[in-house]
């Protein structure tokens, strides 16, 4: 899926007043996750997105992987991670989770169905929540 088509459905799904914040939203909510997932899945994810966007999780990946970090990924639950968006974002908690919402979903239309299953299967139950509902009850 292209950029500003990822970036528009994001707009429309999250009720966003513009592309600005739409950016910024996906942006925050890239980041975030890439710091919840292992980083050999988050690099997968990065993979199937388009440039600025896989850049977007990388660097995430990266700065919160140091030398002797594992790959796991950090462990947080919903609070943190819509804080974390909603910091990145600027933007309150409440908002940062339909922002989030509404990028989970775009990402799950954008990737490949069992890179979407692992993604699922790598986060906590109060985040994977915010999947489709299909995806997140594991029928889709």
């Amino acid at each position: 899926m292209k950029h500003d088509l990822m970036i528009g459905k994001v707009q429309a799904l999250a009720q966003l007043p513009d592309r600005g914040s739409a950016e910024r939203a996906t942006h925050a909510v890239l980041s975030t996750l890439s710091e919840r997932l292992p980083s050999g899945l988050a690099r997968h994810v990065a993979a199937q997105l388009p440039p600025d966007l896989a850049a977007a999780m990388r660097e995430a990946v990266d700065a919160s992987a140091g030398p002797d970090a594992g790959t796991s990924g950090e462990r947080f639950g919903l609070t943190v991670f819509a804080g974390r968006i909603a910091d990145r974002a600027g933007t309150d908690e409440d908002r940062a989770l339909r922002d989030a919402a509404a990028v989970l979903e775009v990402l799950d239309a954008a990737l490949a169905p069992e890179l979407t299953e692992r993604m699922a299967g790598a986060l906590p139950a109060d985040i994977r929540e915010l999947l489709p509902v299909e995806r997140a009850l594991g029928s889709g």
